[in-house]
């Protein structure tokens, strides 16, 4: 079979995932704390050990999208006025208790619940640095570069920064949260905490828009070529192999 038709296969499949993964990253740019996805590319069947296999050469010299990795970046930081809301700048997730276990995530849209705890709106615990709930009484609330929050001038507690060694350790799960893979244990993060200001999504709209109209325009081509080539072997097996002796 031509190895053109495999070209043009894997074309196809890289870009219709690529489109997937461009079409979330701009659903999600106005989600607060989200990280993109960008992807990445690996061999179509045999993989990189197998560089010198004929069939490799033949057909594996194509390029299929191998997954995709969260981007890091950092995302604009916005003022809010509201003292729970909590951004940071730099490396660093929060910590947040849920019903599936610790996840982390860099949305600190916090509030107070009625049992005095620092939580998500969805009424998750904030954790310190050594996995705890915050408890915080009723007052003003101060929270400093550091985590450290202080209520009416009294240390309350200090709000866990957590770092990975890479956006592999990290699977996402929803908009703008993630969970450790292979048990990947966090260390202590170097980020700021930002006291009144929310971090947008790191995926900028324009940029996200012109990406998705690539992709799709990517896509459109390569369905164009591998229906030109199923055309050509179609042909082949209704008139030319019947005429071999």
């Amino acid at each position: 079979m031509d190895s053109g038709y495999y070209a043009a296969y894997a074309g196809l499949l890289s870009r219709s995932q690529s489109l997937d993964v461009a079409a979330s990253n701009l659903a999600n740019a106005g989600t607060a704390g989200y990280r993109a996805e960008r992807d990445y590319f690996r061999s179509a069947i045999l993989g990189p050990e197998a560089l010198e296999s004929q069939l490799n050469t033949m057909v594996n010299d194509f390029g299929v999208l191998g997954g995709s990795r969260l981007d890091l970046g950092q995302g604009a930081l916005t003022p809010t006025g509201n003292p729970l809301d909590l951004a940071v700048e730099g490396e660093g997730f929060f910590a947040i208790q849920t019903k599936q276990g610790i996840r982390y995530t860099r949305d600190g849209q916090f509030e107070r619940s009625q049992e005095g705890m620092l939580t998500t709106q969805a009424g998750e615990p904030v954790l310190d640095g050594k996995d705890q709930p915050i408890r915080m009484p009723a007052g003003e609330t101060a929270v400093g570069s550091d985590g450290a929050v202080s209520v009416n001038g009294a240390m309350a507690g200090r709000i866990g920064l957590f770092a990975f060694a890479s956006a592999d350790a990290l699977t996402a799960e929803g908009a703008n949260r993630y969970a450790s893979t292979d048990g990947a244990q966090p260390a202590t993060a170097s980020g700021a905490i930002h006291q009144g200001a929310l971090e947008a999504s790191n995926q900028d709209v324009m940029q996200g828009s012109l990406q998705l109209v690539l992709m799709q325009r990517q896509a459109e081509m390569m369905q164009k070529a591998v229906s030109i080539f199923s055309n050509d072997f179609d042909k082949t097996a209704s008139e030319d192999l019947p005429r071999v002796q």
